[in-house]
């Protein structure tokens, strides 16, 4: 596996929990419509992402459940846990293993799962951006998560307090 692949996901959790802990900072962030969903699309798509990349069948039944916060908070945390397991036991060879992305249908879209999981941490960091604007907006303070920040500080686990 490529170390910035690894990186990435590593870096993504942190930055993930970050968040967590500045929204809950601030309660009325938590009950933001704007942040709720962004929230609950940010699971799911890292969700579905990793369920792709390691072959296992979406339901689509699961996706669109409305959680209460705290119930998503620990989803995410578990899903994060789940795909430093995927990416620590993958091989080269799985990463390059091609995945066809079922939402996209005219045309069908195929990538490799490295290509997948890079696009779900893309995907989230400019989600977070969205979700630490909002928050401004409301009064709260946002983190600072970019890579270089977690790079500097030595790439610090993720802390789900």
């Amino acid at each position: 596996m490529t170390n910035l692949l690894h990186d990435l996901y590593t870096h993504q959790a942190w930055a993930d929990a970050e968040h967590w802990k500045a929204l809950e900072a601030h309660p009325a962030a938590l009950e933001d419509d704007t942040i709720r969903k962004r929230l609950h699309h940010l699971y799911e798509a890292q969700r579905a992402f990793l369920f792709i990349s390691r072959k296992i069948k979406l339901d689509r039944h699961d996706y669109g459940i409305i959680y209460d916060m705290p119930v998503l908070k620990d989803l995410t945390k578990c899903n994060h846990e789940e795909a430093a397991e995927f990416l620590n036991n993958a091989t080269d060879e799985q990463l390059n293993d091609v995945v066809t992305i079922p939402w996209f249908k005219d045309p069908p879209i195929s990538i490799t799962i490295e290509q997948a999981l890079t696009q779900t941490a893309l995907h989230s960091h400019y989600h977070r951006g969205q979700n630490a604007a909002r928050l401004r907006e409301l009064g709260g303070n946002p983190p600072l998560t970019d890579f270089i920040l977690w790079l500097w500080k030595e790439k610090p686990e993720p802390e789900w307090k």
